[in-house]
């Protein structure tokens, strides 16, 4: 029988309810692997794009950022997970993918919350779940 070695979970956070279940799974999944947590959220954000002078991060939304991570960081510590943050600039499937592809980084499995979108929105519109799914070559959970 195959046994999945997992020592790196890969949580993407938007700060939505649904990210933080994926977080929460993550979590459970974590201390009986004992695997470390690496939470990433992906800032759009245009080509040569100003973040402090653009509107698409500012300093609220640093604010935000950092609350969140900090929600996170908690969670972790008070289930004794390992907790690393990291942010990432661009479009956040292609982002996400990317990091979880990356050999360096070692990532065993990606756990993301799904939005819930209706399935006609998802054939126009796509999501980052659905992306993140059919182009990460490590196993995907995406928590409903």
């Amino acid at each position: 029988m195959y046994k999945m070695s997992i020592k790196k979970i890969l949580v993407p956070l938007d700060n939505s309810k649904n990210s933080f279940r994926g977080l929460s799974s993550a979590i459970n999944l974590a201390k009986t692997s004992d695997a470390k947590i690496i939470a990433v959220h992906s800032v759009y954000a245009p080509p040569k794009g100003d973040f402090e002078t653009s509107g698409r991060f500012n300093k609220d939304h640093k604010k935000q950022l950092n609350k969140m991570m900090e929600i996170a960081q908690k969670q972790c510590d008070r289930a004794n997970v390992d907790f690393e943050e990291k942010l990432l600039y661009g479009n956040p499937g292609h982002m996400i993918a990317k990091f979880a592809n990356t050999p360096r980084n070692k990532i065993d499995l990606v756990v993301l919350g799904s939005r819930g979108r209706s399935s006609a929105k998802e054939i126009f519109f796509g999501s980052t779940s659905q992306f993140v799914l059919h182009k990460v070559k490590c196993p995907v959970l995406i928590v409903k």
